[in-house]
């Protein structure tokens, strides 16, 4: 089982990029496999991320507690960016 950091840092990275290509099936897919992984192996409810200054603040219900992850937007990014810079990502379907 993935630790709940990596499962996060995954679960953030590729919803970035879902959110800004809600075409793209793959990272929608994607983000609907880390979101199943975060409740059912780490019973996560009510995760949600907003962006605060340089990070993203990701905050979520676990064993009835309220929690909090920080990570560098610029290390969140990353994947995005890099998908942005490649073209044959970025083509439109015919």
């Amino acid at each position: 089982m993935m630790n709940l950091q990596d499962v996060f840092y995954n679960w953030l990275s590729i919803k970035v990029v879902a959110d800004s290509r809600p075409e793209d099936k793959a990272a929608v897919d994607t983000f609907a496999f880390f979101d199943e992984i975060l409740k059912e192996d780490h019973q996560i409810s009510d995760a949600a991320a907003e962006v605060i200054d340089d990070s993203y603040v990701v905050t979520f219900e676990k064993d009835g507690k309220q929690n909090t992850l920080r990570f560098s937007k610029e290390y969140i990014d990353s994947l995005y960016l890099s998908i942005l810079s490649e073209p044959k990502y970025n083509e439109k379907p015919r």
